[in-house]
């Protein structure tokens, strides 16, 4: 051990708080060595599950248990990495969606007849590159988490491979990502041709001194950078991919996309955006207004006219990202509770409503459960199903005690608190538009069908594991919703100071 510290290596608080990322690392390497040795659903499903499980523990400690963990928080692992309670806590939401996801596909992936095992694998390397992205405080370190999250799900959209619309899917996520990271390197070019550095904070500091053209170069490399995170986002007008490859995807991916990989980079991006003291740039703030606006009005627009359920969940994530928005444009410390809020009550709802549709799918039938009128008169198949549902729809509209009304509440606060009256306006607009749809897809589940649908849960959905999920997921939406305090004490626990 004294050869790490004489020759600047790692200590061992470090170590330990790696352990989130080495864990999932060495599941990886069983995963796949498991794989190799022989194929079987059951146990590579088993070892992903087991592996998250391990991973998420020491953040479980740290958070529930802080008795039992004695180590100094931050911890900075080299310039690239740092480990604070911020990166813990976004650390944790994406493996909990991981989980989430690995469940659900077991349940989804036990009817395809194709090679099955390599779906965790691809879910573990992107999570790792979501672990990395939540850590990163230099631009070197989020490149290379932005691709290990990004490349696995090139192949997660596109792994149904006898099924036409997966791989086109896969193939428009694949060209449109790799254009998006263009812009982000590009735009990482320009700042660091003009700040020299390529630490946030450091970005920060050597900012506030560019004038005329420096500036302006500054200002251009910004905005291709935000070109780039907002097709990650799929924030209006880079959107247009999302609808096609939710649709496309597989049920449970699409769960994923929608999910861990958004969280990743919305949370990454706020890091930036307080570190680097982006706010303090006028023409940046009133960019990212203008991209708020077209979000939630252009979701909300679009989700109008949708008798497909997954575009329908596409074009409302396009809305609620434009919410975020909305947040990380008040910053300030109560802006960043805001957005861990959202984003928790978000990923638990979206899981739910996916969660649904991924038990209501099969890979073996020509496409998932994604027409509403799949899910016409599902009350009288499935009540206990349409409950959840039900409440995960409830909660996206954003109605009282579920958990999407403590999200919303919060970005109205933080909107009022700063005085952004305009943004305010299109948040109350959207939600009251976001109302009318979601309520109309609610009211095919409890239209009378005389026939037999195509499309519906097996009769002991609740007994497997991703039913399992599914109920845990409605419990925690209504938890978020009725008795919100113990995870809105976690968010502040977890604010970037």
């Amino acid at each position: 051990m004294s050869f790490l510290y004489v020759h600047g290596g790692l200590t061992p608080a470090q170590w330990v708080t790696l352990l989130p990322i080495l864990i999932l690392s060495l599941t990886i390497v069983v995963v796949t060595s498991a794989i190799a040795i022989k194929r079987h659903h059951w146990w590579n499903a088993t070892i992903s599950v087991v592996g998250l499980n391990l991973a998420l523990l020491p953040l479980f400690v740290h958070f529930w248990v802080p008795e039992l963990w004695t180590l100094p928080l931050p911890q900075t692992v080299t310039p690239l990495l740092g480990i604070d309670n911020y990166a813990c806590f976004y650390m944790a939401m994406i493996l909990v969606t991981a989980l989430a996801t690995a469940t659900l596909s077991h349940a989804y992936m036990e009817g395809y007849t194709g090679n099955r095992e390599e779906v965790y694998l691809l879910l573990l390397l992107s999570t790792l590159g979501g672990l990395v992205i939540v850590c990163s405080r230099h631009f070197a370190s989020f490149f290379i988490g932005l691709e290990l999250l990004s490349v696995p799900l090139y192949g997660m959209a596109g792994y149904l491979v006898k099924e036409r619309r997966s791989l086109e899917a896969g193939t428009k996520y694949l060209v449109l990502s790799a254009v998006a990271s263009a812009f982000i390197l590009f735009g990482m070019a320009l700042i660091y041709a003009q700040t020299g550095t390529l630490a946030f904070a450091d970005i920060g500091a050597r900012a506030g001194d560019l004038a005329g053209s420096s500036r302006s170069v500054m200002i251009l490399g910004s905005a291709m950078l935000l070109v780039g995170i907002g097709f990650k986002l799929s924030l209006a007008p880079f959107h247009l991919w999302t609808p096609d490859v939710y649709e496309g995807a597989p049920a449970p991916v699409t769960s994923y996309l929608a999910t861990a990989s958004k969280t990743a980079v919305f949370a990454l991006l706020v890091r930036y955006f307080v570190e680097a003291r982006a706010y303090e740039m006028p023409t940046l703030v009133n960019v990212l207004s203008i991209l708020a606006i077209l979000s939630i009005v252009i979701g909300n627009v679009l989700a109008l006219r949708q008798d497909n359920l997954k575009r329908l969940l596409a074009y409302s994530s396009i809305a609620h990202f434009g919410y975020l928005l909305v947040a990380l444009i008040a910053s300030g410390p109560l802006a960043v509770e805001a957005v861990g809020v959202y984003l928790l009550t978000y990923v638990v709802t979206t899981l739910a409503a996916f969660g649904v549709v991924t038990l209501m799918s099969s890979p073996y039938r020509d496409h998932d459960a994604e027409d509403l009128f799949d899910y016409r008169g599902l009350f009288w198949r499935r009540p206990y199903l349409t409950a959840i549902l039900t409440v995960a729809l409830l909660s996206l509209a954003g109605v009282p005690l579920t958990a999407g009304f403590i999200g919303k509440f919060y970005v109205m606060t933080v909107g009022a608190d700063k005085h952004l009256w305009v943004l305010l306006a299109a948040v109350v607009l959207g939600s009251a538009v976001g109302l009318y749809y979601y309520l109309r897809a609610m009211i095919q589940l409890y239209l009378r069908q005389r026939w037999v649908q195509k499309y519906s849960a097996p009769l002991n959905w609740a007994q497997g594991t991703g039913g399992g999920m599914l109920i845990l997921l409605m419990l925690a939406m209504l938890l978020l919703g009725i008795f919100p305090t113990p995870f809105i004490n976690l968010v502040q626990a977890a604010g970037l100071h």
